[in-house]
């Protein structure tokens, strides 16, 4: 099976954020720079991303929340990652530089993108759950919450105010699972 990237390299360009076309080009001081800065966000926000994560779990364990995905379903199988010690790709030429080299890519690629990745990925996935229960209001980015689903949103476990809400609100099977009976299938004026 091959994969199609694109037919249309320049229809694409706009859609992907652009980098490697710039790198090769930036002095080697701006690349010493940069190095560290990839680690300095992370290491500040890791601490507070997981108090979040505890207290967003929390709040939904407490309003009644079941079934709801762990961490370790937003991180990729160990087994998944294509290299190993012995196979990892590497710049590095010296004999002496190329084990740590080896060490340093594999820490990144099989530990600190992934992890890091996966942590603010399941913060967003429970905080769009919260979104969902509290708010079953669509907007023009409700449909990137796929995989966030929930059976019913605070507003539907009350007959009364489900009627309130907007047709299209009302019956969103992202936030109601409920067979909605054909008397209240009508749209909102």
């Amino acid at each position: 099976m091959s994969i199609k990237l694109t037919e249309n390299k320049s229809s694409n360009i706009h859609e992907r954020a652009q980098i490697g076309c710039n790198y090769i080009d930036r002095p080697k001081w701006q690349k010493l720079i940069a190095l560290p800065l990839i680690y300095v966000p992370i290491l500040i926000s890791v601490p507070f991303i997981i108090f979040a994560v505890v207290i967003v779990r929390l709040h939904l364990t407490i309003t009644g929340a079941k079934n709801l995905k762990r961490y370790r379903d937003f991180l990729p199988t160990w087994l998944s990652h294509r290299y190993t010690y012995e196979n990892q790709v590497t710049c590095a030429r010296s004999k002496v530089v190329r084990p740590l080299a080896k060490v340093f890519w594999l820490f990144n690629c099989k530990l600190y993108c992934p992890l890091s990745v996966g942590l603010i990925k399941y913060l967003s996935y429970l905080i769009q759950i919260v979104e969902m229960w509290w708010c079953p209001f669509n907007h023009d980015k409700k449909c990137t919450y796929i995989g966030s689903d929930i059976d019913q949103s605070y507003w539907h476990i009350y007959p009364e105010t489900s009627k309130l809400l907007h047709y299209e609100d009302r019956v969103n099977p992202m936030w109601n699972d409920d067979e909605v009976s054909q008397d209240s299938i009508k749209p909102h004026k």
